[in-house]
């Protein structure tokens, strides 16, 4: 009997996606070991910048070689940490065939999330997860938005007792639900959470990210772009002098330098579909961070842009 191939996986072959070529071809680049912060609650070490995957969808050939060459990129820079979603339509099954074509499932910390109010909504989400992804492990699972603390927190507590889940957390990107998540972040014992933090809205900064530190839990930083208007405050602006203290060759390394030196910060997961913003991404986990004093620096410097 012929064996199945599944379309998704077909059409990447057909167009020409070889993930497992890109990865074994290191660039000099990738010889330098990307910064590294430990999960406080297991001690395992994460890099400092991963990859949000908001945008991964299925399409046709071109854009699924797109993805591929995406993920190969950030693999081969030393990326690790995939940040996906069911809310994200297609992202955990792309995500899954992407994975399965070249035997990428151990080279990546993979973290989805879950969205239901219900335990028996939230536990038939979770098995839809583990049958997208392909694999019977995830390394994190987070209730997306807060949903479900109640009533899907225990099932999450269940699947990890049991070894089908390697941490737990929860998540938002609205500082409307800042209050919330503080009262659960003080009552609950989680391993990480994940929030919107950028230079260009540090609102996070100010408790959770604090609070954070004190409870134990890793911080993961969405929207750490700020859904692309930092970019747009910059403009065609060349990088300031002081770029070139903390190794920043772009505006992209600047902006996750400033959101991956707070010390609370364990990973930043900007999304891209692009294997060249991947690479540059990885760049801001290498090299000097800055410190407290360049850190106001660039908060002054941003703020007197959008200021003006």
């Amino acid at each position: 009997m012929t064996p199945r191939v599944d379309p998704c996986r077909r059409r990447l072959l057909q167009a020409g996606v070889a993930l497992g070529a890109a990865v074994l071809l290191p660039p000099a680049a990738a010889q330098t070991p990307l910064l590294t912060r430990p999960v406080p609650s297991t001690g395992i070490r994460l890099p400092l910048v991963g990859l949000g995957t908001n945008r991964f969808r299925f399409g046709d050939d071109a854009w699924l070689a797109r993805l591929g060459e995406t993920l190969a990129a950030f693999i081969r820079f030393g990326g690790q940490v995939v940040d996906t979603a069911p809310a994200y339509g297609d992202s955990e099954a792309v995500i899954g065939s992407l994975m399965a074509a070249d035997a990428l499932r151990e080279r990546l910390f993979l973290a989805t999330k879950v969205g239901r109010e219900g335990a028996r909504e939230g536990r038939k989400s979770l098995a839809d997860s583990y049958v997208a992804l392909r694999t019977p492990r995830l390394d994190l699972v987070q209730l997306h938005n807060l949903r479900g603390v109640s009533t899907v927190l225990p099932v999450l507590r269940e699947q990890k007792a049991a070894g089908h889940i390697g941490h737990i957390g929860i998540t938002s990107s609205s500082y409307r639900q800042y209050a919330e998540m503080e009262a659960i972040m003080r009552r609950e014992r989680l391993d990480f959470i994940q929030v919107d933090y950028a230079v260009g809205n540090r609102g996070a900064g100010a408790r959770l990210l604090p609070l954070a530190a004190e409870r134990g839990m890793a911080v993961l930083v969405n929207l750490p772009f700020g859904r692309g208007a930092q970019f747009r405050a910059v403009g065609e602006r060349p990088l300031p002098d002081w770029a070139a203290e903390i190794d920043c060759s772009s505006w992209a390394q600047v902006f996750l330098k400033y959101v991956v030196s707070h010390p609370a910060v364990t990973c930043a997961i900007p999304g891209s579909t692009q294997a060249a913003h991947v690479a540059d991404n990885l760049g801001a986990a290498r090299g000097r961070l800055p410190d407290t004093a360049l850190r106001q620096e660039i908060a002054r410097y941003f703020d007197a842009i959008t200021d003006s």
